[in-house]
């Protein structure tokens, strides 16, 4: 448990907050970058404040104040220019420092506009995702996590809009424990609830549900261990629990302060961003590459898309059926800000409890003017990427205990079970785990 002092340290990020500070020391995805060809601009919540995204006629991304400096116009509203994003009430022109550039109906010898000036935050691309730096300077290295940069590879970007708080949904990546039930038994219940379980599930060895379930045989404890990025934990069975070996397996890698990047099945990998928006409202970015193995050549993409991940059907009713809707169902029911001074820690939570020593103390390093995790500043140092464990380039397409993981068999009708089901480049992964298979069963006759 924690105190509710110790409570709002970590989950109030408005500006000036311990947790909002230590935010701000870090680029944050706010949108897809696809988004903005729909609409070149974009109202975005993010800890704690309201502002404008926009993209302008010469390719320039800009993240400037709500409201225009005039009238208080909402420049959600507002028309791209070559070099800057324009209020549709008077024309004021504001470029991506937030610096206005034009005051068309003020006198032509007037200097007024240099006067005028909006809020303004650096903002970046990479993998198909606008990142904004809302901190101190001098402005640090937006980091080249593996998944964001990986080569010949298919994306898309899944987001949601999930009301609670942000710390909810991150501390989801501290409980390896959770998907014996959730994924697992719960999973089998609501297929069955539903009437969809002799639909969907055609190998039991194979599908999510019961392989979830039986993760929980012979489990002995849960493991945890920093790393340099953030986090690393799983679980360890024993044959003296019932397991049919001694075996230790490593769970999703959590990258600090709010990513997590869950194994692959080879093929897939994913890295999940819970953003805080506000105290009770998190942006959450699923992002999910596609590798094509060696001597495969993935199918191409000229953009990554988005969609977005429902959370309740057309009726209202919440939509359980997938992995990550069950994991959205465990965040948001607890409430808007849960109350962890009435929690009841076991000794599957050491995960739990280190994620969040590890929040407090970067808090800390923070407070008293220190830089925390994951904060770079050499470009150098950084390289072209960054690799996390276990590195793209040695994963496997098997589940436990050798059996293939579902995440591998989109294209034999296993995506219903994951968000990915919603995805626009749907079409594309499957022709590449095609090609996969055609290569693999190539290579073995």
């Amino acid at each position: 448990m924690l105190s509710v002092e110790a409570n709002e340290r970590l989950t109030r990020v408005g500006p000036g907050t311990p947790m909002g500070e230590l935010m701000r020391r870090y680029w944050l995805p706010i949108a897809p970058a696809s988004e903005l060809l729909l609409k070149p601009t974009k109202k975005v919540r993010v800890l704690g404040e309201t502002l404008t995204l926009y993209r302008d006629k010469s390719g320039t991304l800009g993240l400037i104040g709500e409201r225009c400096s005039h009238r208080n116009v909402d420049m959600q509203y507002g028309y791209p220019e070559a070099n800057g994003l324009r209020c549709p009430y008077h024309g004021w022109l504001y470029n991506e420092s937030g610096q206005c550039l034009e005051t068309p109906l003020e006198p032509i010898e007037s200097r007024f506009r240099e006067k005028v000036e909006m809020p303004a935050y650096p903002v970046r691309e990479i993998g198909g995702l606008v990142y904004a730096y809302l901190g101190p300077e001098p402005v640090p290295v937006l980091p080249p996590w593996d998944v964001l940069v990986w080569p010949n590879a298919v994306r898309q970007i899944g987001v949601a809009e999930i009301p609670c708080n942000w710390l909810q949904c991150q501390e989801n990546a501290g409980d390896p424990a959770h998907g014996v039930y959730l994924h697992g038994n719960f999973f089998k219940y609501v297929l069955e609830y539903e009437g969809l379980h002799d639909e969907r599930v055609h190998d039991k060895n194979v599908h999510r549900a019961y392989r979830g379930a039986e993760g929980g045989l012979g489990l002995d404890s849960i493991y945890a261990r920093p790393t340099p990025y953030g986090m690393e934990k799983g679980e360890r069975v024993t044959k003296a629990r019932g397991a049919p070996e001694d075996r230790e397996s490593r769970a999703a890698y959590v990258i600090f302060p709010f990513y997590t990047r869950p194994g692959g099945g080879g093929i897939r990998t994913e890295l999940q961003a819970r953003v805080p928006m506000d105290d009770t409202h998190t942006y959450h970015i699923n992002y999910q590459m596609y590798a094509a193995p060696p001597g495969v050549e993935a199918p191409r993409q000229d953009i990554v898309p988005f969609y977005e991940m429902p959370m309740v059907d057309d009726n209202g009713r919440p939509i359980f059926d997938y992995v990550l809707s069950q994991d959205m169902l465990a965040w948001w029911s607890q409430g808007a800000v849960t109350n962890r001074s009435r929690e009841r820690l076991g000794t599957s939570d050491v995960a739990l409890i280190l994620m969040r020593r590890m929040l407090e103390e970067n808090v800390r390093i923070v407070e008293g003017g220190g830089d925390p995790k994951n904060v770079f500043y050499d470009r150098d140092e950084v390289g072209e990427i960054i690799h996390l464990t276990p590195r793209l380039d040695n994963r496997r397409g098997e589940g436990r205990g050798g059996v293939a993981s579902y995440r591998a068999m989109y294209h034999l009708g296993y995506d219903v079970d994951d968000g990915d089901r919603y995805g626009p480049a749907m079409p594309l992964v499957k022709e590449l785990m095609q090609r996969a298979q055609d290569a693999s069963a190539a290579a073995t006759t």
